[in-house]
């Protein structure tokens, strides 16, 4: 009989009511069980074979018809019988009285050998799933790698590294698609908005209305090109394909990013509240990416405000050199849904309208913000402010503090 095969462990945890709790409690107490079954068992048999002794230790000789000093003598025997029985019938009670006393102090001992003895079982399973947890779209690359005996507890794990390596190479398949389709279509692009300089700049008068034409055209055009980058970035940050990793003061790109949109700001009739900027939160990474990140959650707070509203931006470090940087932009607006502001982080999501005619981005830009964090190993937090509005907190590891004491470039925010 297989007691380790699923189905009968879990018909004999049924029957002795021990479905409840974790596979490891569940384990210990059916070896308790199955120990006090075969120990109760072992005591009932003793007890049969030592009564069994008892009686036939007991039965006397018969007598008969004898001299004298014969049954004297005989007499003299049966004594000793008897005296042997009651020795023999005490010797077992507390033989029986011992081993039930052994049996209680052993299945007290035995819940923790079996705890121990289920744990050691179990250990294969507990790695296997924190190893699991780890992996993650962004380090498919992983395997459990297993090692042992090819038991079940094996083919389980590989059988998981082979789903983990055709899921690798769906994401791969994917990712390279996009790229190179939005790099293909570039060309197109390129050529249409040629062919529109050709015509307008033919000798003549050109219509109004051509021109209007050639003017929304090119427009849409590049809008198609904005999004074909923003898919290029995407696709590039997701495979992590960056090579300029430098040390930056975060502060410095957040200012950076509100400098060079103050036209845009201005027109909208926006206030922009006073920066908190931490001098000493330097972060390590992509100085091309984070860029990206400081523009696009500042053009975020730009084009989802109402006129007349305001942003705030404020870079801070907590804790010490080992802690943290945070990149919190905050903006005025109408009153969100937590639940549906939780998605802006996914492809093409917005607030209010479907992906066609916004107006307002390619809805690619926070999606783009949550790639880049998390290939910085940061955390991107999206909440909806009470009074209406967005509140943005990206938070990415904080690099020692020894660039503080460098030059800094105000321009790129890059230690020299």
């Amino acid at each position: 009989m297989e007691w380790g095969s699923p189905p009968r462990l879990a018909g004999l945890t049924a029957r002795l009511g021990l479905r409840r709790g974790t596979a490891r409690t569940r384990f210990t107490a059916l070896y308790v069980t199955l120990f006090l079954l075969s120990g109760t068992a072992l005591l009932a048999i003793a007890a049969v074979v030592a009564s069994g002794g008892s009686r036939s230790s007991q039965t006397a000789p018969d007598g008969g018809t004898q001299p004298a000093t014969a049954a004297q003598a005989q007499g003299r025997i049966d004594d000793l019988e008897q005296q042997l029985a009651q020795a023999h019938g005490t010797q077992s009670q507390q033989i029986l009285i011992g081993s039930a006393i052994a049996l209680g102090v052993m299945a007290v001992i035995s819940v923790g050998l079996g705890w121990f003895v289920a744990g050691r079982v179990l250990r294969p399973l507990r790695v296997m799933t924190a190893a699991t947890r780890r992996i993650t779209a962004d380090s498919l690359h992983e395997r459990l790698a297993i090692g042992g005996p090819g038991d079940e507890v094996k083919d389980l794990a590989d059988t998981i590294d082979d789903l983990l390596g055709r899921l690798e190479g769906s994401f791969d398949a994917q990712r390279l698609f996009v790229a190179n389709a939005s790099h293909e279509l570039r060309t197109p692009l390129t050529t249409m908005r040629a062919s529109l300089d050709v015509a307008l700049a033919k000798p003549g008068p050109v219509p109004e209305t051509t021109a209007t034409l050639a003017a929304r055209m090119r427009a849409e055009l590049d809008q198609v090109d904005r999004l074909l980058e923003s898919f290029l970035v995407l696709a590039r940050t997701q495979h992590g394909e960056f090579t300029d990793w430098a040390r930056l003061a975060l502060g410095q790109l957040a200012l950076t990013a509100l400098t060079g949109r103050a036209k845009d700001i201005a027109a909208k009739g926006l206030t922009v509240r006073e920066n908190r900027i931490d001098g000493s939160a330097w972060v390590w990474g992509s100085q091309t990416l984070l860029r990206r990140v400081a523009d696009n959650v500042v053009d975020n707070a730009i084009a989802h405000n109402d006129p007349g509203g305001w942003i705030s931006v404020a870079v801070r470090a907590e804790g010490d050199d080992a802690g943290a940087v945070s990149l919190v932009v905050e903006s005025s607006g109408l009153v969100l849904d937590q639940q549906r502001v939780a998605d802006l982080a996914q492809p093409f999501r917005r607030l209010g309208a479907d992906r066609t005619g916004t107006g307002q981005g390619s809805g690619l830009g926070l999606s783009i913000v949550a790639a880049i964090t998390q290939a910085h190993h940061g955390t991107l937090d999206l909440r909806a402010r009470p009074d209406g509005g967005l509140r943005v907190t990206i938070t990415l590891p904080r690099t020692d503090g020894r660039a503080t004491a460098e030059a800094l470039d105000t321009e790129t925010g890059v230690a020299r």
